[in-house]
């Protein structure tokens, strides 16, 4: 496999919730899509993206795969579409999806897995009756759908709002002008069995993962469900993915069956790096993703927060370590990725494949509270990406390389003014080399006044400096 890393597709491309599935020897990624730029969340229409499983460096972009304007439930042609998943059932490919604030799971059906899908129909009781719809019902979100060996389909569903949210959303939909009142529902997820039409719920939707308010007592408090629901099974058992009340973190529980009897057992994956750290190491914010085998390994697959914004969002996936119980280890946020090893220092590589990006005051929430100006980065140009920083102390760090012997280390780099880079092997360590920069108005290699030779090299930046320097590029020069 040539080297490959975070985030796994290109720069200038933004395609969160990622849903990873294997169809025909080829991972797919199914997803929402970002626009650079843009002041929400999901304005672009659905892609896909798929690589052969012998080189995952090799994607190919399918293009657009679904615009839903022949959904009944998109009256203006407009709205936005948020996180899909797609299932394979007798030789069709389903993907089923809501859009932006609709309380309905729609479903689009293609005969090959990249698409493009049309419009297929709603989800739906026996009698028509549209999920949400009957008394009782909780509004669905970001559906998650799989199917069992025995080829039974389950589809996963749930908006668990917390306090803090709620709170949130009540008060924009004030400021909008909206009046309809919100439905809150604080229990958690909800899973329904189909019929084999697809559409049709077989009996009636069950809760499966509990929310804020009836978690206390249980081993998910503290790790709620939110929203973000995913379902894998692995040798006999069935884990549910989703995302927690925090918000950052996907979180998982295991069951010997599709639709109960969960048990909550730790977290795979942050966008902030915390549960690995006690401190972010990422401007974070929500995520969503799930787990896929590839080879004889895990992966899980998640999103990151780029630029100053909740709307810019990637794609990222980290090796998960199994243990013998069935149990997974959180993954450590890191820049190899889906390549799995160390990176090797024959080639350069592009900066915006930082996992450690850390202002002077620290990493933060993405969100309207957190407005740190003087804090990194990761923006694009010419729809390559590179990395911003603004004060002196920030922090742009990588994990891993795989150093040869006495290497030197290099920057691509813009500076508006003289400064200094400090590299070093941790990031409460002391410098182990610096690099003098000069001002430049183009991007310029400026080389480290020492060598480093490690094993699984950890590679951190400090600027010496305040002013603006853009980071584009990693370069290496081994000496003999």
């Amino acid at each position: 496999m040539n080297p490959i890393y975070n985030p796994y597709l290109p720069s200038w491309e933004f395609v969160p919730d990622g849903e990873p599935h294997i169809f025909n020897d080829r991972l797919y990624i199914y997803g929402s899509h970002d626009r650079y730029g843009g002041d929400n969340y999901c304005e672009a229409h659905y892609t896909v993206w798929s690589a052969p499983l012998e080189d995952l460096s090799d994607w190919t972009c399918h293009g657009m795969s679904y615009d839903a304007k022949d959904d009944p439930h998109n009256e203006t042609k407009k709205r936005r579409m948020f996180a899909p998943d797609v299932v394979e059932n007798k030789g069709k490919y389903y993907l089923y999806y809501g859009l932006d604030d609709s309380k309905y799971i729609s479903v689009a059906s293609a005969d090959c897995p990249e698409g493009p899908f049309t419009y297929y129909g709603t989800v739906h009781y026996p009698d028509g009756t549209e999920w949400s719809d009957r008394e009782g019902d909780t509004n669905c979100f970001d559906p998650g759908v799989f199917k069992d060996d025995d080829g039974k389909i389950y589809l996963y569903s749930g908006f668990s709002f917390t306090q803090e949210v709620a709170k949130r959303i009540q008060a924009k939909m004030k400021a909008e002008g909206i009046k309809e009142e919100l439905a809150i529902n604080t229990k958690g997820s909800m899973v329904a069995e189909l019929e084999e039409d697809m559409l049709t719920i077989k009996g009636n939707p069950k809760p499966l993962l509990p929310g804020e308010s009836n978690a206390p007592g249980t081993d998910f408090e503290g790790h709620e469900f939110f929203e973000a629901s995913s379902m894998r099974k692995f040798d006999g058992w069935y884990y549910a993915i989703y995302s927690s009340s925090n918000g950052h973190e996907l979180c998982y529980a295991m069951s010997r069956y599709p639709d109960r009897g969960f048990e909550y057992k730790g977290v795979l994956h942050s966008n902030g790096n915390l549960g690995v750290s006690e401190e972010p190491q990422f401007d974070y914010g929500n995520n969503h993703g799930s787990i896929e085998k590839i080879g004889n390994d895990f992966y899980v697959f998640g999103h990151r927060h780029t630029k100053d914004t909740q709307y810019q969002r990637q794609g990222v996936a980290e090796r998960l370590y199994r243990n013998p119980d069935g149990t997974f280890d959180q993954a450590m946020m890191t820049s190899q990725g889906l390549y799995g090893k160390p990176l090797p220092t024959t080639q350069s590589y592009p900066a915006y494949i930082t996992c450690y990006l850390v202002g002077p005051n620290g990493a933060g929430r993405q969100d309207e509270k957190f407005k740190d100006l003087s804090r990194p980065q990761i923006l694009l140009e010419n729809k390559m990406g590179y990395v911003s920083c603004f004060a002196k102390g920030t922090q742009v760090g990588y994990r891993y390389f795989e150093m040869q012997q006495d290497t030197y280390i290099g920057v691509k780099v813009r500076a508006n003014q003289e400064s200094k880079l400090y590299i070093k092997a941790t990031p409460t360590a002391e410098p182990f080399a610096s690099i003098q920069i000069q001002a430049s108005p183009i991007p310029v290699v400026f080389w480290a006044d020492q060598p480093y030779s490690k094993s699984k090299a950890e590679v951190y930046f400090e600027t010496a400096e305040d002013g603006k320097l853009d980071l584009f590029e990693i370069v290496f020069e081994a000496k003999n």
